[in-house]
């Protein structure tokens, strides 16, 4: 755990069609990266502590339309120092989950600064973000509707697909629906992009 590329079947395994993706996993410290990537990998509450680095884990996810999924995830420290790091993670990256608590209304102006700045940089142009609203599931969480307006999504622009999905990382409520929206995104890209480079 952490550090290491290891390899586990996860949530969602079996099928037949094979694909595989790159996918950094961001946001403020504390708003439940971890807990996301390892509910994801063993499909169970992983007790977790900040992460100092980034972990990095290969998961297997049977997503609908019996495709097997391969997900490469990066999952970065979110401390203010770590930011300035995130870039090294995203390049060339297939997409952004980026986790924001839903409780901490008081840190979501610093959450989106983040976000904007990592979505809007010129390597990012165009790749899709999951926006996860972790903590859902507390009952002082904020809305869909106020974080989408706090963290001022549609303000990221008609180049970058985005979509903003309720979860609980702890019982891992929403995080395949969201993934599922996310690699819908990411092939809707791919398609695109072949379209122009066939132009050219």
């Amino acid at each position: 755990m952490g550090n290491g590329l290891s390899e586990q079947p996860g949530l969602f395994s079996n099928g037949s069609f094979f694909q595989s993706f790159h996918i950094a996993i961001l946001g403020l410290d504390s708003a439940g990266k971890t807990t996301v990537l390892y509910r994801l990998q063993f499909n169970e509450f992983v007790n977790t502590v900040p992460t100092r680095g980034f972990n990095a884990e290969k998961v297997k996810v049977s997503l609908g339309g019996r495709r097997t999924v391969t997900f490469h995830f990066w999952d970065v420290g979110g401390q203010e120092k770590l930011r300035p790091l995130w870039k090294s993670y995203t390049r060339r990256t297939d997409g952004i989950v980026f986790v924001v608590d839903s409780v901490d209304a008081e840190r979501m102006e610093e959450a989106k600064t983040e976000l904007h700045k990592i979505a809007k940089t010129s390597e990012n142009q165009g790749v899709p973000v999951l926006v996860v609203a972790n903590k859902q599931d507390l009952r002082n969480s904020l809305g869909l509707a106020e974080i989408e307006k706090l963290l001022a999504l549609k303000e990221l622009g008609p180049a970058t697909p985005w979509h903003l999905q309720a979860t609980c990382a702890i019982i891992g409520d929403g995080l395949r629906e969201g993934l599922d929206r996310l690699h819908d995104m990411i092939l809707k890209r791919r398609r695109a992009l072949r379209q122009q480079s066939k132009k050219r």
